[in-house]
C-alpha cells in the first residue's frame, strides 16, 4: 500500500477509476442478475435497499469525477443543488404554517447560498459559525413576525433542524475539496470520494449484518434492525474501509482507521435520526413516499453523509491544522 501513495496524482485516479468503477459495473451486474430471480416480499425489500445504496455510491463517484475534472467551484455548486433538493424534501416532510413563509425564503434563498458562498471562499471559521449561531438567531424572529404562535417552538425547532442537517451537514462534503494538507495539494477531491465509500460500506455492512444477527434493538420503536452489535459491525468495516484507502489521503493507516470509525459510526447513528424523523411524519419506509408528500428518497440517501460528513471535517482539521 505504501508504494500505492508514491504513484502520481495522475496514476492514482486512473487506478481508481479502473477499481472502483470495475467494482460498481460488477455489483451493478449482480443486481440486475438477481432482480430477475423471484423472490419474498423481504428479500424484494432487501434488494431495493441495496440497490438504493448502489445508486448512492454512483453518484457519489460520479460526483467525485466532476469534481476531479470541473474543480471545485463546479463541485461546489453540485453540493449545493443537492442540499437544495434535500432540504425541499425535509420541508414537504414537516408541518409549517404560512407564517413560517419569511423563515423558509430565508433558508432557501440566503442562508444556503451564503453557507456554500463560505465553503468556496474557503472562510472556515465563519462557515463553522454561520448556521448554529447567526442563521438560527434570525430563523425564529422571521418566524415570529409572522404574528402566529400555534406550535411555535415545533416549527421553529423543525426548520432549525432541516437546516442543520440539509445545509450545514452537506455543506462540509464540498468544503474537504479546499481542506490544504502539507504535501497533499490538489487531491480535495479524494477526500469526498474516501468519506461516500465510507459511508457506504457502513450502510451496506449494516443492511448484511442486521439480516444474519438478531439482538436487542438500540431504538425499538425506530429501526429494530439496528442493535449496538450491528453498529459496531459497520462502523468497523467503515474503519477497515478507511484504513485500506488510507493511501489516497494525507493520514497514517491508524488514523484513518481511527478517522473513518468514527465517521461511520456518525453516519449510521445520522440514518437512525432520519427513520426517527421520517416516524414522527408517519412515513415507514424509505423511498416510497413520493406519491404522498412529493419526496423522492432523496433524504434518505444523503442524511448518513450530512452527520458524517461535518464530523470528519472538523476532526481532520483540528487534528492537522488543515
Amino acid at each position: 500500500m505504501g508504494s500505492l501513495r508514491a504513484l502520481t496524482v495522475s496514476q492514482q485516479i486512473g487506478l481508481l477509476f479502473v477499481a472502483i468503477f470495475g467494482l460498481l459495473i460488477l455489483a451493478t451486474v449482480l443486481a440486475f442478475w438477481r432482480s430477475l430471480k423471484e423472490m419474498t416480499p423481504r428479500q424484494a425489500a432487501l434488494h431495493h435497499r441495496f440497490v438504493l445504496d448502489l445508486r448512492a455510491v454512483w453518484i457519489g463517484t460520479v460526483l467525485f469525477w466532476i469534481s476531479w475534472a470541473l474543480g471545485a467551484a463546479v463541485a461546489t455548486l453540485l453540493f449545493a443543488v443537492v442540499s437544495f433538493l434535500a432540504l425541499r424534501e425535509f420541508i414537504t416532510l414537516t408541518h409549517t404554517r404560512r407564517a413560517d413563509h419569511r423563515a423558509l425564503l430565508a433558508v432557501f434563498f440566503v442562508v444556503l447560498p451564503l453557507q456554500y458562498v463560505l465553503a468556496a471562499g474557503r472562510a472556515f471559521n465563519l462557515f463553522s459559525v454561520f448556521i448554529p449561531v447567526y442563521a438560527f438567531a434570525v430563523l425564529p424572529i422571521l418566524a415570529a413576525l409572522g404574528n402566529d404562535a400555534t406550535r411555535f417552538l415545533e416549527r421553529t425547532a423543525k426548520i432549525q433542524w432541516g437546516t442543520m442537517v440539509c445545509v450545514y451537514g452537506m455543506s462540509h462534503a464540498p468544503a474537504l475539496l479546499l481542506l490544504s494538507f502539507p504535501r497533499y495539494e490538489e487531491r480535495g477531491a479524494f477526500l469526498v470520494l474516501y468519506i461516500v465509500i465510507v459511508v457506504a460500506v457502513a450502510q451496506i455492512t449494516h443492511e448484511l449484518v442486521a439480516r444474519r444477527l438478531r439482538r436487542r434493538p438500540i431504538a425499538r420503536h425506530i429501526n429494530r434492525n439496528l442493535s449496538w452489535r450491528t453498529w459496531l459491525a459497520s462502523a468497523l468495516a467503515g474503519g477497515l474501509a478507511g484504513g485500506l484507502l488510507y493511501w489516497i489521503t494525507p493520514f497514517k493507516p491508524p488514523q484513518s482507521f481511527l478517522i473513518a470509525f468514527i465517521a461511520a459510526g456518525c453516519a449510521i447513528f445520522g440514518d437512525l435520526v432520519m427513520k426517527a424523523m421520517k416516524r414522527d411524519a408517519g412515513i415507514q419506509r424509505q423511498g416510497s413516499t413520493g406519491s404522498v408528500t412529493g419526496a423522492v428518497g432523496l433524504l434518505d440517501r444523503v442524511a448518513p453523509m450530512c452527520f458524517a460528513a461535518p464530523v470528519f471535517f472538523h476532526s481532520v482539521r483540528w487534528y492537522f491544522g488543515a
